[in-house]
């Protein structure tokens, strides 16, 4: 499905605890991957932290400030989890509330297999998270960010007990 003949865009993202730079699939979820970018061009995803870390499963960020305040987003997206990539280690999907085409600008990093993230039907159970990409360098970065000890601040839970940032996102 992920085309490598032709070059995919690339996002360099920037941590407090290292860079991560993440192949984008836009010939398998166009949409999503427009809207990753719009983000990232703007400037929104600059002085939002990772806000959801829990170990074996997903590091997730891109809408919360450290004072765990949401930013005003963009529309929703429609979801594209039927594209057929999976729910992989290292791959980026969008985040998303229990409806199924809700996604704005937050994200998660699988850090494991996520199988039960994977679309297997259009019912609000089966649509699944789409994936858009994958990380090429920077996992042991996620690593590090995942093995992070995590605390409550309300409402959230799991979140880093040091803060961790993104400092910049950068489409090459």
């Amino acid at each position: 499905m992920v085309n490598c003949a032709k070059k995919n865009p690339r996002a360099i993202m920037e941590t407090s605890h290292g860079t991560i730079v993440i192949e984008l699939y836009p010939e398998a979820a166009p949409l999503t991957v427009e809207n990753f970018i719009k983000y990232a061009e703007s400037g929104f995803y600059e002085g939002t932290i990772f806000h959801r870390v829990i170990k074996g499963f997903v590091i997730q960020g891109g809408g919360l400030t450290p004072e765990m305040e949401e930013k005003p987003t963009l529309d929703p997206i429609p979801n594209e989890a039927e594209n057929g990539l999976q729910n992989l280690r290292g791959t980026i999907c969008m985040a998303r509330t229990p409806d199924p085409h809700s996604a704005t600008s937050q994200f998660f990093i699988n850090t494991v297999d996520n199988a039960r993230l994977n679309h297997s039907s259009k019912t609000p159970r089966g649509w699944g998270y789409c994936v858009f990409g994958k990380v090429i360098e920077g996992m042991d970065v996620v690593d590090i960010i995942e093995s992070l000890p995590t605390t409550t601040k309300e409402p959230y839970r799991d979140v880093p007990e040091s803060t961790v940032m993104v400092t910049k996102v950068t489409i090459r």
